[in-house]
């Protein structure tokens, strides 16, 4: 692929959102948590002669927390394929904006695990050059966006870093 080639503009695009399928994904794993750490509780309680409803109520309290935190992360995220970067907007309690010059990064991939595939979802996830842990992932992408996703992204680190880019 000859980078001078390469169209940027066609390629960026506005501010893009998540599919909504991935609030339910977060959603379930949730209340999966809420009720396993409620009947843990709930055992506890009951082996050490405490009242029975605890278990209950730790399972309510998270449950109500972790269905909160799934809608509020679902609709904080963002991000866009701009010019000269990837821009990804995200985070309920603490906000994290991060920039990822095409020219940092390394590969791209889109995966699917079991949970996503069941789903019809797909997480594209960015590796970069630098430090460890520098690695972006865009979760709740459809398989199609992802793949268009991935494609974008690695020739757009191509144009702009040559054909050695990815």
């Amino acid at each position: 692929m000859d980078p001078a080639a390469v169209d940027v503009a066609e390629l960026t695009g506005p501010e893009q959102s998540l599919e909504s399928t991935v609030r339910l994904v977060w959603f379930l794993r949730a209340a999966l948590a809420a009720v396993v750490l409620g009947a843990v509780a709930g055992a506890l309680s009951v082996v050490l002669d405490g009242p029975a409803w605890v278990g209950a109520v730790v399972f309510t309290v998270l449950f109500l927390f972790g269905a909160t935190r799934a809608h509020l992360r679902y609709e904080s995220w963002s991000y866009r394929v701009r010019t000269d970067s990837l821009f990804l907007d995200r985070g309920v309690l603490t906000r994290v904006r991060t920039v990822v010059p095409y020219v940092r990064i390394q590969h791209v991939d889109a995966s699917r695990g079991p949970v996503e595939r069941a789903f019809g979802l797909a997480t594209v996830v960015v590796y970069t050059a630098g430090s460890r842990g520098a690695d972006v992932s865009i979760p709740g992408l459809t398989p199609d966006r992802a793949d268009d996703l991935q494609d974008r992204l690695k020739r757009l680190a191509i144009a702009a870093e040559g054909e050695d880019a990815v």
